[in-house]
Parts: C-alpha cells; structure tokens; sequence
C-alpha cells in the first residue's frame, strides 16, 4: 500500500487513460448479446438439431404471422385487400419465401378465417437469420397497412427481438436509477456532498474496464454472453463495490476518529477492513468463476462477474486510497460525524439473543424460515412473452391469435424427419399419416399438419376403407352402365328385327339382330355375375369378347348401309348405336381394370396392411399429393417436416409435457416401419423450451455444486476453519430458498404467472450466495480479529456485531437498493431475480445473519476454528 500511494497519480492517471482507450477501442457489447441470441443451446439439444438438418439442407425456414383484426365482418372489398396483400407480400423476396393467402380455398378459410369473420392469419414463411427477419419486418408492417383492419406481425424471430429491446431498454433505466440510487443513500449514510462521489467514480471507471475487457474476451476468446452479462455487471459492480467502499471509509473514518494521522490511518485501513475486502472479492471472485463450468452458455455468462470482481479490487486498492490520500479529512466534508462507524444499536440489542441465548435464536430463525421453505413449489415459466409485457405487437398478435384461434396455430412444434433413404415415395408417405394418427392421440395435442393432411385435416381418399367404398360405388355404376348398355342394345335389336321383316333380310341384317340378341345375352349374364361374384378380371374378359362381336356387327352395318338411300340411312345410325354400345362398354371394361388393378396393388402392398393406406402413383406424379411434395419434403426427399399445433399455450409449462409425450410416441409409433433408422429432431418454441428444461435443471444442479464447493475451499483456506464455512454456506442456502419462495408467492400466488422464469433460480442463487457470503465474511472476520486479542469468544461476537452491525445493514440496504434498480426495468426475469435478491439480502442481514450465525459460532466455542484452532481465544 506504501507503493500505492508513493505513485498514487501516475496510477490514477494510468487507470484513467487505460479506461478512455478500452472504451473506445472495444466491440460493443450489446450487439455481442443480440448476436449471441436468447437461448443458446447446445448442437446435441432436440430444437438445435432440427435447426442443424434443415440448414445443411438448406431448408432453414420459419414462420411468421400477420394477424389481421378487422373493423367488421370479412366483405368481398376486404377479400380483394387482402389477396392484393399476400402478392405484394410475395413481392418483397427474400426473407420472404412464401405466403399463405388465407382465402385461397375453403379448406384454408376454415383454418385461418376466424368465426365472427374479423380476425384473419396470414402465415409467411421466412428463410434467413433473426436479424434479416426483424430487417424486413418494418416493410411487411409498411405493405400490410390496411384500412378498416389493425395489423400485427408475430412469430419467434419478432417476439425474440422484443425481448433483446425489452431487455436493452431495461438495461438503460438500470443503470440511471442505479447511480441516482447509490447516490441518495450514500449521502444518506455519510452525510456528506464528497464522499458518495468517491464508490460512484470507483465503480464506474471498473464498470467501465470490465465491459471493455469482457467486449474483447467475447470476440478473442468466445467468452460467452447474453442479455444478462451487462446488467448483472452494472448491479454487481455497483452493489458490492459501493458495499466494498463503505467497508473502507467506514474503517478509515474510524482510524481518523482515533487520532492516527492520514497514511497511518490509510495503511491500518487496508491492513483490517482491506483484508476482508480481499477475503470478500476473492470469494466472489472464485464463485463466479465457478460458473463458468456450467455447459449452459446463458448461465456461465455470468462469469463476466468475475471479471468484474477482480477489475474493482484492483481498483478499489488503487483508486479509493488516492482519494483518501488527497482528500484527507476533507473525504467527508462538511459532515464531521458519520453514521457509517457507529456502532449498531440493532445489532447490539440483536445480540442480546443470539449470543446470550443461541437456542432461542436458532428457534426463532427456524419459525421464520421454515414455513417459506416447505412452502416453495418450484414452478418454473418459459414464457419468453411474459418477458416483455403486453404493449409489444408482437405480443398483441399473439394475444388476438389466441382468441380466435388458439395460440398453437403461430407457434407449431416442428417435427424434422432425415433419413439416408427417399421418404417420399408411396411406399413412405403412409406412415407418416400413421404417425399423425399417434400423435392426435397425445392429450394436449389439436391438429398435425402433414404431407398427407396439410390443413390438418385427412385427405380421405388415400384410406383404404375409402377407395374400397368407391370401388364399390364404381362396380355399381359398372353395372348400371352395363344395364344400359344392354337396354340400348335390346332397342338397337328390335330395330334391326323390323328393318329385316320389312326388307326381306336383306343384307344379313336378321343375322345381325341374332347376333346383337346373343351378345345382349352374354352382357346380362356378365352382369349378374359381377352382381354375384365381384370378379372382375372374368369381367373384363367377357366384356371384351362381347366387344369384339360388336364389332363385327358394327362393321357389318356399315357395309349394308349403303344399299339403299333410306334403308342405307338407318343401318348407319344403328351402326353407330352398335358404335356407342361398344364404346360404352369399352369404357366400362377400362374402369374395371383400373379397379382390379387398384385391388391388385393394395393386395400386395405392405403399407396398407400397417398403415389402412394406398397411395397410387399418380397422386405423386400429378395428384392432390404432387403440389405437396415442395412444401413438406426437403433434402431431394431423405428430409420430411410435420406441424404439430398444440391445444395448450406453446409457452406454458403444460406444452412442455406434452412435447416429452410426443417425442415419446413418435419414438414407439417409428418402430418397426421404414422411419425406423431414421434421425427425428423437434423445432419451434415449445421443442426449444422442452431441451431449456431438461438442460437448465441438470445444469443447475451440476454448477451449484462447484460453485459450493469452490466457496467451501476458499473460506476454509481463509478462515482457517472447516466448521465456520459450513454453518455460513448452510445459513446462506437457507436464506435462498426463503427468498425464492416469497418471489414465488408474489409471482405465482399474488400476480398470477406460470411460475418463476427458467433462468431466475440459478442466477438469483448465484447472486444470493456469492453476494451475501461478503456479510458473514464481515462479521466472522472481524469476530477473528477480536478473538486473537484474547477476550472471551462471546464478547468478541457482541464486539464484532456492534462495529460491523450497521456496516452490514448499510451495505444490505445499498445492495438491495442496486437490484430494486432492476424493478423498474419491466424485464420480468430480472423482476424476479431482483426480488430474490433484496428478499434475501435484507432476511440475511436483519434476521439470519444476526441471529443464526453468532448462535451457532458461539455455540461451537474453540470448535469453530476445527481443525486448526484458535489458541489465543477463550470462553467465559
């Protein structure tokens, strides 16, 4: 420290200039964060590879939704709007790929006009990024400006970019409330114009380095970041260092108070409270950097703090003692008394209880907490909606899909089907109708959309109780036709009968009508043999040698027909009877044999035993089917896509469950069928949240651990005691869980959302723990210096509780000041976490910390300091 201050100005003016230059010279954060994105899961994570597939397929797409709310019922002049829109729509190009005109047929109309006609969904199919999507957005918005309609334009890519501005916006009201904040209370506190300057222009120039610095990791190293890096570096920083200072210029007015001149009083400074400062930074130090063995690349974000933590206790040894060395006495002017090395009253009288009565103590904690403990219910949200609010559009689509619609129309889960083999030949396409099937099973689930049910909807001429059905209905007409064929013959007969009485058989016309007499004959017997039988391969060929004959005898009136002008005329009008006749038949005999065909081939086929599915050939080549193809296959036909449309909110916890259930029933209906060894992978929102759940909870759990550990190691190093960080670790746990489940009954009970957000416990653990272990660390270490002075244990405690009592109390109030800065953010995470944190900061530093942790010290006597001991301490 002698050093420190023999080069105080250089410092300063070093530190100073290394900030300007870093400042100015790094990337920019905030765009690192929207790079980065909202999720960031790993390439193994279900949503992740679906993305994955269809990129190197290059069939990366999503679909965005513009919802139309219309002043009156849809009218033909609204109709003829609206189709104008989805050309213009069309004509904008990429990021565009398609749009889907809702009033294209009836199917479609049904689907996305709602029932009172006045709300319309436009789905448009986007190829690109996040960040071209958002581009194009103004310009979708610009084109689907309508009269008498109000426009919203919705989907994942738009609802992500609300919460990047959300949070951005979040992040400006933070910091400004922040500094107003520490401000205030510290002229509160210290009663003086020039000290509050002092933490305010320490912490800034650290603020400062740290988000340069951390700006440049991210872009040498891939350091990770997301929206919560920058924010949680200005709480912190500001929180723990106006904390750190207090410590300080607490202790340094209380050497000043006893008479020690300026650098003695500086140097005894850093010699006491600086020790517990570096034993704090470094315990912050360390637990922040154990998340960065977190997988989860939002939650080590936070380990920028770590990089923070050592930027400000660099300096704090640096800058602050500048100050104190220039400033002296004046550090605190015009304030000649301060409240900030008073003794604690409240901790004194606190102390009471605790050290006099350590049982009572630890009861009446155990009343307090308790309760809250077995209260918490662990609900989780991963509405990224409830992030930002109802005044964004997009979540003003949503909200108008919902009521007519259902939310699941705008945000389906996408099931991605890759596989080595073509699966989209007639021999595959049937089964992914029977996994449709399977999954409409799923509770939870309203529709599939599907290569062979694209409104969601069943194309019924593909089942084969259908095409049997028609097949019948064509036998049937068959026979109706053939009924009237022979009716017709019969007359023709009659005709050829009298022609030949009248000419006296001229021309062999009496042999013509015997001849059509025993065809007509023949085709009565044909069929009532098809009415008995159904054999239609002998059908047919009867058919076609009563069509021969027909022949013969059409071929024979034509020759006569020119024997006579009159008798000449209707010999060719009876030819040509015979003509149609045979005609008829012919046509007849042709469905016949496409039916028996059709027969054939479902006979044969293996899908319709497993699938109740034919599929001809041509309802692939130019079919209801072939326009299909482009939409739903990718990759020339190894890569299939489905849309599953949920009954329950895409963001709630429910759709969660039902997507595990899905991938559940997808993965028994594929067994046994050509999809089989195929790769199957779930995209959109849901699918996200699904592999959010599973990896943030194991996540959780894995960093917890290291990060506890870390601590444990750390303080037992420092305290030189393998009790003490137990009951300090135990006593912070125990503080967590009572805050969050106040956050929880405020949330969840009072204000009625899903549950805490997803990411809200790790990093409100985070912050509770790394934060609050500087209390106990206050008042421990000062307790050990007590105890080395040889006084009784218990005094000792009183001792320390007196003199860090208001310190700590001071320092809880500032900090939870910081994190209320959040409140106002109208970011609903940082809400919570704020909540988390102010809870547990103001439980810990007026109920537990003074009530529990002297309790349970005293209680242990000499033990506290197993295994090493503390010689020079002693109990009375």
């Amino acid at each position: 420290m002698k050093t420190v201050l023999k080069f105080k100005w250089p410092i300063m003016i070093g530190l100073l200039i290394l900030t300007a230059v870093l400042f100015f010279l790094a990337p920019n954060l905030t765009e690192q964060a929207e790079e980065a994105g909202s999720f960031q899961l790993s390439d193994e994570a279900s949503s992740q590879l679906a993305n994955s597939i269809l990129e190197d397929a290059d069939a990366a797409s999503q679909t965005i939704s513009l919802v139309f709310q219309l002043d009156q019922q849809l009218d033909a002049g609204m109709r003829e709007r609206l189709e104008q829109v989805t050309a213009e729509l069309e004509a904008i190009g990429s990021p565009v790929a398609s749009v889907t005109n809702p009033l294209e047929n009836d199917e479609l109309e049904e689907q996305l006009v709602s029932e009172d006609g006045q709300t319309v969904l436009m789905p448009i199919t986007v190829e690109g990024t996040d960040e071209e999507i958002n581009a194009a957005a103004d310009e979708i918005r610009e084109t689907a400006a309508l009269e008498g309609a109000t426009a919203y334009l919705t989907g994942q890519a738009i609802i992500n970019n609300d919460v990047n501005v959300s949070a951005q916006e979040g992040l400006k009201k933070t910091e400004i409330i922040t500094v107003i904040l520490i401000f205030g209370l510290l002229l509160a506190v210290f009663r003086s114009i020039v000290t509050p300057l002092v933490p305010l222009i320490a912490v800034g120039i650290s603020y400062l380095l740290s988000q340069s610095l951390v700006a440049f990791f991210i872009d040498w190293f891939g350091f990770p970041v997301s929206n919560y890096t920058q924010i949680f570096l200005v709480a912190i920083l500001f929180g723990i260092g106006t904390d750190y200072a207090i410590l300080l210029l607490s202790r340094y007015k209380e050497e000043l108070s006893s008479g020690r001149a300026v650098e003695e009083a500086i140097l005894n400074t850093y010699r006491t409270a600086g020790k517990t400062l570096f034993i704090s930074g470094l315990s912050g130090f360390i637990a922040f950097l154990a998340i960065g063995f977190a997988d989860f690349p939002i939650f080590k974000s936070a380990v920028a703090v770590a990089v923070g933590i050592f930027v400000l206790l660099i300096v704090l040894f640096t800058i602050v003692p500048f100050f104190m060395a220039v400033l002296k006495e004046k550090l605190f002017w015009p304030s000649k008394k301060s409240a900030s090395h008073s003794d604690s009253r409240i901790w004194i009288w606190i102390s009471k209880l605790s050290v006099n009565r350590p049982l009572l103590s630890m009861v009446l904690v155990a009343l307090i907490t308790v309760p809250l403990v077995f209260s918490y219910d662990n609900d989780l949200s991963f509405n990224t909606v409830d992030e930002i609010g109802s005044e964004y559009e997009s979540v003003k689509g949503l909200e108008a899909i919902e009521d007519a619609f259902g939310k699941g129309n705008s945000l389906p889960v996408q099931i991605v089907v890759k596989s080595d083999e073509e699966l989209d030949g007639e021999e595959t396409i049937p089964y992914f109708d029977s996994l449709s099937q399977d999954i409409l099973k799923v509770e939870g689930v309203d529709t599939v959309r599907a290569i062979t049910r694209p409104t969601g909807t069943a194309i019924e001429d593909f089942y084969v109780d259908n095409q049997l059905g028609m097949i019948a209905d064509g036998l049937e007409e068959a026979r109706t036709g053939l009924g009237e064929v022979g009716s017709g013959l019969d007359e023709i007969e009659g005709n050829l009968s009298a022609i030949s009485q009248q000419s006296g058989d001229s021309g062999g016309i009496g042999e013509a009508a015997e001849g059509l007499a025993q065809l007509n004959q023949q085709l009565d017997q044909v069929t009532q043999g098809l009415q008995q039988t159904g054999n239609i391969p002998q059908t047919v060929g009867a058919l076609g040698q009563i069509s021969g004959g027909l022949t013969e005898i059409q071929e024979g009136l034509q020759a006569g027909a020119g024997q006579g002008s009159e008798l000449g005329t209707n010999l060719a009008q009876l030819a040509s009877g015979v003509g149609a006749s045979n005609d008829g038949i012919a046509e007849i005999a042709d469905g016949l044999e496409d039916a028996a065909a059709t027969l054939q081939a479902i006979s044969e086929s293996e899908t319709v035993r497993e699938t109740g599915i034919y599929l001809p050939e041509d309802a692939l080549e130019d079919g209801e089917l072939a326009p299909l193809l482009d939409q739903y296959t990718f990759a020339d036909g190894t890569g299939m896509l489905m849309e599953v449309v949920l009954a329950v909110d895409p963001y709630s916890p429910e759709a969660i469950d039902v997507v595990t259930e899905i991938k559940e029933t997808v993965a028994q209906s594929v067994n046994d069928t050509p999809l089989e060894g195929a790769e199957i992978a779930y995209g959109g929102i849901s699918s996200i949240n699904s592999d959010l759940a599973d990896i943030s909870s194991s996540d959780f759990t894995r960093t917890v651990i290291i990060m506890l550990t870390s601590l444990f190691v750390v303080l037992a190093f420092l305290l030189r005691s393998l009790i003490m960080p137990l009951y300090m670790i135990g006593s912070l746990l125990l503080t967590y869980i009572a805050s969050i489940s106040i956050t929880e009954l405020i949330f969840v009970n009072m204000l009625g959302y899903d549950g805490i957000t997803w990411a809200v416990p790790f990093f409100g653990f985070v912050m509770l723990v790394a934060l609050g272990v500087d209390y106990s660390i206050f008042l421990l270490d000062r307790f050990q210096e007590e105890a080395v002075s040889g006084i009784d244990i218990r005094q000792a405690m009183r001792t320390s509780m007196a003199k860090m009592g208001t310190v700590i109390i001071t320092a809880a109030i500032i900090l939870a000041g910081t994190f209320g800065a959040m409140l106002p953010s109208g970011v609903l995470s940082l809400m919570q976490i704020a909540s988390i944190v102010i809870t547990g900061l103001l439980l810990y530093g007026l109920i537990v910390l003074p009530l529990l942790v002297p309790a349970v010290t005293v209680s242990f006597g000499n033990g506290a300091w197993w295994p090493f001991g503390n010689r020079n301490s002693k109990i009375k």
